[in-house]
């Protein structure tokens, strides 16, 4: 009885101690003391009374958008229906086992740099820099920045320096996930121009279990420095899968009917500026191409 009653004395010095320290004149930090006796961030500008509302009363409701968003879904649902009858999206079969070549991503305007996203070590606290924008003539989608490899000074990171181009995930009506069906072709053709530096192509597919969903399938692309463009075929057979930066040992081959999104990370502690320049991103059929996958199976031992 007594510890509970100095704990609750020693918590009510604290808190008299934290609102004389908040109302001192002239102290600005990041914390301020609501009329509720909670401490909260201080995003005001100078001269701005304190927002004392609940969370949930921050919240704006608009009918009228919410109408809209239900009329948008309902209207993409009824284009998925109506593509199921004529063939695999909205062509016909034929169309697409004739199919030789398919061109995913080509940059002809700034709508589609909305299908990417960028990051950097920057979400961890490092110094990289990464932006994307449109070539000359707005062609072509030109990735630069500067990589950093100097780890964040938080007592926990060890490495750092690293800048990833990623495409979004698709979306189907209501928010529902979405997949590229791959399955008709065997490499990945690209045409990029780089500045000489290593980077990593890297493909996501579906899994069925929790604990797989940092697992990434993986090729290391060169580049070459200078003016001219490079026309890069990749094979899917030779992606390895690897897990949070760890090669895994048990190797299997890319599940091509239910990829998610493709990326390109740079991370070769390279300090300096970087760019590469990117036309269009499609797919092939190599016919001479006869390899399943590159790397060795092992069998597992049952008895083990």
């Amino acid at each position: 009885m007594a510890t509970s009653r100095t704990m609750l004395k020693s918590s009510q010095v604290g808190y008299s101690m934290l609102k004389k320290r908040l109302l001192q004149p002239g102290i600005t930090l990041p914390m301020v003391l609501s009329s509720r006796g909670i401490a909260e961030r201080d995003y005001r500008r100078p001269g701005q009374a304190p927002d004392t509302r609940w969370p949930w009363q921050k919240i704006t409701f608009d009918f009228s958008k919410g109408v809209e968003g239900v009329k948008k879904h309902f209207g993409l649902l009824k284009t998925e229906f109506a593509e199921r009858w004529t063939g695999p999206e909205g062509r016909p079969l034929e169309e697409h086992m004739l199919e030789q070549t398919r061109v995913l991503w080509e940059f002809r305007g700034p709508e589609s740099l909305n299908q990417w996203v960028v990051s950097s070590d920057r979400e961890i606290g490092g110094l990289s820099g990464a932006y994307l924008k449109l070539g000359r003539n707005s062609n072509t989608c030109m990735m630069y920045g500067t990589l950093c490899s100097v780890p964040p000074r938080d007592g926990e990171t060890r490495y750092s320096g690293y800048c990833t181009l990623r495409s979004k995930q698709p979306l189907a009506s209501f928010e529902r996930k979405k997949h590229y069906d791959w399955s008709s072709f065997n490499s990945l053709y690209l045409r990029i121009r780089g500045d000489g530096r290593p980077w990593m192509v890297n493909i996501s597919a579906e899994t069925y279990f929790s604990h797989q969903r940092d697992d990434m399938y993986s090729y290391f692309l060169y580049t070459r420095g200078g003016p001219y463009w490079q026309d890069v075929k990749i094979p899917f057979s030779k992606f390895f899968l690897s897990s949070r930066g760890r090669v895994q040992d048990d190797q299997h081959p890319l599940w091509l009917d239910k990829v998610n999104t493709i990326g390109f990370t740079l991370g070769d502690k390279a300090d300096g500026p970087f760019q590469l320049e990117i036309d269009f991103i499609a797919l092939c059929s190599d016919q001479a191409h006869t390899e399943e996958f590159a790397y060795e199976l092992y069998k597992r031992n049952p008895e083990v």
